[in-house]
């Protein structure tokens, strides 16, 4: 069953900390690096993951990132990888979500960023969002398809705003 839990002001510090360790196992001091997803949002309950998104510059060449990012726990997933993103885990329990994402490709960057920005600009539609959570996780307790197709039809609202 997924748990929400209600916002703290730690999840930004734990992100600033693992972006530092991301920036330096990568190397690359220009990288941008993103706090997404929920926890992301002040002020709304959210699962006890941190979101991040890598912009890298090219994702045919995104492969080179799997193993420096396995040093620091990273585990890649190909299965939740597309032609948008390389998606890693880290953690267990598992308390980082990471997406290599090019940044000028497919959108999946610019959508994470745009729908991020609305809620934390918007807070009646970010309780809105949480509200939704909340109903979702009763109808399904897994977090399962109905959980994920009731947000992806709220976030492709907010997207279209």
């Amino acid at each position: 069953m997924k748990v929400l839990q209600s916002s703290s002001l730690s999840w930004g510090r734990q992100f600033l900390d693992e972006s530092a360790l991301i920036r330096q196992t990568l190397e690359d001091p220009l990288l941008e690096i993103e706090h997404i997803g929920s926890t992301a949002i002040p002020g709304i309950a959210a699962k006890p993951i941190i979101d991040i998104a890598v912009a890298i510059p090219s994702i045919e060449n995104a492969h080179q990132f799997i193993e420096p990012l396995s040093r620091i726990g990273y585990q890649y997933f190909p299965e939740s990888s597309s032609q948008e993103r390389l998606f890693f885990r880290k953690g267990d329990p598992v308390s980082f979500h990471l997406s290599l994402a090019q940044k000028d490709k497919f959108g999946y960057w610019n959508r994470q960023i745009l729908f991020r920005d609305y809620l934390r600009a918007h807070p009646e539609a970010a309780h809105e969002y949480e509200a939704l959570k909340f109903r979702l996780l009763e109808e399904d307790p897994t977090g399962g398809s109905v959980y994920l197709a009731g947000k992806s039809a709220f976030i492709e609202q907010v997207l279209s705003r």
